[in-house]
């Protein structure tokens, strides 16, 4: 698609956004689809960082179920950046979703040590820091990764059409990975499908964050984006939205177009 040209329609086919939704039946046919996906791989298993927020818990129960069902393991990665000031809610994720194997990989030695390696005259501090988000969310990639190595398993991702729309993920960071249970779905099915699952209500219902920032700490997706989950759900659901919402949001996505594709060439 040219990303000068997008609709309302357009994006939401190209984002695969279903017009119905039954909870109880996306939850078996992605399930269904992961473990499929599993045996025909002949990989080990899944390997998931986990956070503690809705889109790792529900995307990290969805392979665990599937890895039960296909005879594989899965393994949660925990990738703080030091401590993370919401470890209790990761824990409480990781009770839910009952992994094979736990792996604690700190980002912070790598991150700070490539950060500091790399530091050029940027144009303001809030620049750099907005980089050395980039740089923790590419080195928790890093680290999946290398996990997944070891155990000769696929890397799922947390990303959903929510988040794809607006292009909030990092380019070869949060945003690489081999399957993406979630995709296609709005933040309010991710959480519809996280109830289904019998998430804790604490982690459904929590502000979403990417918390990558050091100046801006725990700054809310909505606060980032300008526009709330509700509003993208409902732009993506074909419903009517403000004229402002959809400025923010097709601006938004016609700016990070070379994130949801391949590189481009002449």
């Amino acid at each position: 698609m040219d990303p000068g040209d997008v609709s309302q329609d357009s994006i939401r086919a190209e984002l695969g956004v279903a017009e119905a939704f039954d909870a109880a039946e996306e939850a078996e046919r992605r399930i269904g689809f992961l473990a499929d996906y599993l045996r025909a791989s002949g990989a080990s298993g899944y390997v998931l960082g986990i956070s503690g927020g809705v889109d790792s818990t529900v995307a990290g129960r969805l392979a665990a179920l599937a890895c039960e069902r296909a005879d594989g393991t899965f393994t949660a990665v925990r990738l703080p950046y030091g401590r993370q000031h919401d470890e209790a809610e990761a824990a409480d994720a990781l009770r839910f979703i009952e992994p094979s194997a736990t792996v604690t990989v700190d980002v912070k030695p790598a991150v700070d040590a490539l950060h500091e390696a790399t530091s050029v005259n940027e144009v303001s501090p809030e620049r750099a820091d907005f980089v050395k988000g980039n740089i923790k969310a590419r080195q928790r990639m890093v680290a999946q990764y290398a996990v997944a190595g070891r155990l000769d398993a696929l890397v799922v991702g947390t990303d959903h059409a929510a988040e794809a729309v607006m292009g909030f993920f990092t380019k070869y960071g949060d945003g690489a990975f081999d399957v993406g249970p979630l995709l296609g779905l709005t933040k309010s099915r991710v959480r519809e499908l996280g109830r289904e699952l019998g998430a804790p209500s604490h982690l459904v219902e929590k502000v979403p964050t990417a918390d990558l920032e050091d100046l801006r700490p725990a700054l809310p997706d909505e606060t980032a984006y300008g526009v709330t989950y509700q509003e993208i759900d409902a732009y993506l659901l074909g419903e009517e939205v403000s004229p402002r919402a959809r400025e923010v949001i097709e601006t938004a996505y016609r700016q990070t177009a070379h994130k949801r594709h391949l590189p481009v060439g002449p």
